[in-house]
C-alpha cells in the first residue's frame, strides 16, 4: 500500500492500483469532469508517475505553457532533494534530463487541438524511473535512473510532495505574471538551446518565442512549432 502523500492546498491526490497508468486515469477522469488540481499517482517498478489534472482559463496556445511550468517544479524538486552536483535538464518538447542522459519523460494531454479554443481540461504528467530497467549499470549509456545518479535517498513519494509543491507555486507565478517570468526560469534548464538538433526536426534549436513555440533555424528560414503539436488529443 502506497503511503500517503501530503499535498499543498488547491491540490489533490488519488493513488491509483499497480497496473493502471496514472495519466490514462487522469485523462479518463479529466473527460468525466473532475476537480482541477487532482493529481494521480502510483510508483509501481521502481518509476514515480503522477499526472496532473487542470482547468484552464486561457486558450490552449497559452494553457499549454503550463507544460514547462511542471517542468520546473521537477528541475526544482530535485534540485532540492538531490546532491549539488546533480544537474536536471530538459529536451524540448518532453525529455527529462539528469547528468546529461535521459530519465524520464513528461506527458500530456488536451481535449483540444485548436490553439484559439478554451480547453475543457489539461493533463501534465510525469514519468521518473528510480530503478533501472536493464541488467547492468551503464549498458545504456544514453538513459539513467535516479539511483544510478546518486539520488538513492529520495523516494518516489517525497519527490512527489517536492513536485506538487513547487509546481503550484509556479502555477501561480504564471497566473500572475504570465509566461516572461517562466520562460526566464526555463530557459538555462534546457540544455539543447543553440544546438543543432535532429528532433523533432534537424535544425538549431534557437530558442523559444513568447508564446513558448520552439524557434527553430533550418539554414536562411525559422519555422515556430508548438508544444500542441505534441500533445495528445481526447
Amino acid at each position: 500500500m502506497i503511503k500517503s502523500p501530503l499535498f499543498p492546498p488547491l491540490l489533490t491526490g488519488e493513488a491509483v492500483p499497480k497496473h493502471t497508468d496514472p495519466f490514462n486515469k487522469a485523462v479518463s477522469r479529466a473527460i468525466a469532469g473532475i476537480d482541477s488540481g487532482t493529481i494521480f499517482y502510483s510508483d509501481a517498478g521502481g518509476t514515480l508517475r503522477a499526472a496532473l489534472v487542470l482547468a484552464p482559463e486561457t486558450p490552449l496556445e497559452e494553457a499549454i505553457q503550463g507544460v514547462y511550468v511542471a517542468q520546473i517544479g521537477l528541475a526544482e524538486s530535485l534540485g532540492a532533494l538531490a546532491p549539488p552536483e546533480v544537474p536536471v535538464h530538459f529536451e524540448w518538447p518532453d525529455r527529462i534530463k539528469v547528468n546529461g542522459a535521459l530519465c524520464g519523460a513528461f506527458r500530456f494531454a488536451t481535449d483540444t487541438s485548436d490553439p484559439k479554443a478554451y480547453p475543457d481540461w489539461l493533463v501534465i504528467g510525469i514519468d521518473v524511473p528510480f530503478r533501472q530497467a536493464w541488467e547492468e549499470p551503464g549498458q545504456n549509456p544514453n538513459q539513467t535512473c535516479l539511483a544510478e545518479e546518486g539520488c538513492v535517498d529520495i523516494t518516489p513519494m517525497a519527490l512527489l510532495e517536492s513536485w506538487s509543491k513547487h509546481t503550484l507555486l509556479w502555477l501561480t507565478y504564471f497566473m500572475d505574471s504570465g509566461f516572461e517570468r517562466v520562460h526566464k526560469e526555463w530557459r538555462p534548464r534546457c540544455d539543447t538551446i543553440g544546438k543543432m538538433i535532429d528532433y523533432p526536426e534537424q535544425g538549431v534549436f534557437v530558442g523559444l518565442d513568447d508564446k513558448g513555440r520552439m524557434l527553430l533555424r533550418q539554414g536562411a528560414m525559422t519555422e515556430t512549432l508548438s508544444l500542441i503539436t505534441f500533445a495528445e488529443h481526447v
